[in-house]
């Protein structure tokens, strides 16, 4: 008996030991992150902490002790869904009345239209496999790698391929949080004020790029961007629960009676945290707090993904992602363009 408890004790201690790991890696991400050559660049600590954690997890991992593994493993899938249910402190009913209908219309028309485009053209013309396709639809369709975390969760899908999902994220929202603003510049975006808000924050993959790329144009452009990018964030739920009920037909057509339903526990506490948020009952200084140690937590899921991922499973997917990520990104400029274009 007291062996069977020193070694239950021991597992929690390696698991602490793990987490507490990843929560160092985090911090000193963190610290990076702040520094202000790479915060102009519009590079949240969640990409940082991802590719920090891929560089040590393939180049130097055996300086971590291998018992720490579950602490990882904990820190990529349970801290991480904690984190994407906090997400939702950074929503409000308010903020999404604020841009009016025009908003709310191209949001969704983004968010649905590059999910449903990006799964079918990855799965039906690409070959990719569905988790992969969904994977990196949503980082460019919703909002980024926060997206991708919280849709990895729910399609139970292997960290290598979260990992390919962000860097499409990375890669292709750096290139329009620079190349939007110089368009803009040379006159070849015909919108100002709210209408060139719209289209910011209804086609730049990140919320750390949207403000970094509509922040250098002008406050207003700013503004209106950063709530259309949190409307955005906003679908996350309703969309997770229909991805959810899709899983559960899918099972119960092909194992045969009906399928258990996957229910997104964290979807449902992002949801009552936004509501929570939009009735104004947290002080500002707390809720400061709670969105800086939320910003932490997704930075450890990141880095922890990170440290589990292989460059040589990465190589698996192929080019194909890739194109999969650029016909994406024409398509955003593309769909929210054409609604821009209807509704602002």
């Amino acid at each position: 008996m007291t062996t069977m408890a020193q070694a239950a004790s021991q597992i929690w201690k390696d698991r602490f030991n793990g987490v507490f790991f990843v929560a160092l890696f985090a911090l000193a991400v963190t610290q990076f992150a702040s520094v202000d050559f790479v915060s102009t660049l519009g590079l949240s600590p969640l990409v940082i902490g991802i590719v920090c954690g891929m560089l040590y997890g393939n180049f130097a991992r055996g300086t971590m002790s291998s018992d720490w593994a579950a602490g990882v493993q904990f820190s990529g899938k349970r801290i991480l869904r904690v984190a994407v249910a906090m997400y939702g402190l950074n929503i409000s009913i308010q903020q999404i009345v604020e841009i009016g209908l025009p908003g709310i219309v191209v949001s969704i028309g983004v968010a649905v239209g590059i999910l449903a485009l990006g799964t079918w053209l990855g799965t039906r013309f690409l070959g990719l496999d569905r988790d992969l396709s969904m994977l990196t639809a949503a980082g460019s369709a919703i909002c980024g790698a926060a997206a991708v975390l919280a849709f990895e969760s729910t399609l139970r899908s292997q960290p290598h391929k979260s990992a390919v999902a962000v860097a499409t994220v990375v890669l292709f929202g750096t290139i329009s949080m620079f190349l939007y603003p110089i368009m803009y510049q040379l006159g070849w975006l015909p919108w100002e004020g709210q209408a060139l808000g719209i289209f910011i924050g209804g086609s730049v993959h990140e919320v750390a790029q949207v403000v970094a790329s509509a922040s250098s144009i002008d406050p207003m452009t700013t503004e209106v961007a950063t709530i259309v990018k949190m409307t955005r964030v906003a679908l996350l739920v309703p969309l997770l629960l229909i991805i959810g009920l899709w899983l559960q037909r899918s099972t119960a057509t092909s194992e045969g009676g009906r399928g258990k339903l996957p229910i997104p526990w964290f979807a449902i506490g992002f949801l009552v945290l936004a509501l929570i948020n939009s009735a104004g009952v947290i002080p500002a200084e707390t809720l400061k707090v709670l969105r800086a140690i939320d910003i932490f937590l997704l930075t450890m899921a990141m880095t922890a993904l990170g440290i589990e991922t292989q460059f040589s499973k990465m190589k698996q997917a192929g080019p194909k992602v890739l194109l999969l990520a650029a016909v994406l990104f024409v398509a955003l400029f593309v769909i929210t363009s054409s609604l821009v274009w209807l509704v602002a």
